[in-house]
């Protein structure tokens, strides 16, 4: 895990900078001062997963309407399923494509959230790898904006995407994020 543990470091280091300097940090100009680092849970290679997209079953190809903070609604494509097991317990999400972009977007709810990770949930953007599998990386996995401020509007993960296994990996709850909350 050499390539994958530096690839990893690589991605933490360049959102850290983007946080903390970018324009178009989530962060306010009073918080991007105070910054020092995103929380992250350690690398888990267990949650390092190249996944068969299931594209049978109920619901698979149809437009879905996903809420927002804002109350806002927008539309994905249910792309398929995955199936995979946490400590044992086996897990089914739904992999949703964006309608306009055609990116792959996993946004999920797990046992850890409210307490080690956003109340709303947190989000994975699945890539596809040639031979049709999906590479999903909850290392990866990260918080929506409105984790970090109030101005921003977010995606709610559905009710199918709420699980009651602990997914402790990528992203953590933001030390300030009860500041607005």
């Amino acid at each position: 895990m050499t390539t994958a543990l530096s690839r990893l470091e690589g991605y933490r280091q360049r959102r850290d900078v983007f946080f903390k300097t970018h324009e178009q940090s989530p962060l306010t100009p009073e918080q991007r001062e105070a910054f020092t680092g995103l929380s992250y849970y350690p690398p888990n290679e267990d949650l390092s997963l190249v996944l068969e997209l299931d594209r049978s079953g109920e619901g698979v190809g149809e437009e879905v309407t996903i809420g927002t903070m804002s109350g806002e609604p927008k539309q994905y494509i249910r792309a398929g399923r995955i199936h995979f097991a946490v400590e044992g317990t086996p897990v089914t999400l739904s992999v949703f494509q964006d309608t306009v972009s055609g990116k792959f977007f996993l946004p999920f709810r797990d046992s850890t959230a409210g307490t080690e990770t956003y109340a709303v949930g947190r989000y994975l953007d699945p890539k596809a790898r040639p031979d049709g599998k999906l590479v999903v990386d909850f290392n990866m996995a990260y918080n929506p904006y409105c984790a970090y401020n109030s101005g921003w509007t977010c995606a709610i993960p559905p009710f199918e995407n709420r699980i009651n296994v602990p997914i402790r990996a990528g992203e953590k709850l933001p030390a300030f994020a009860d500041e607005y909350h």
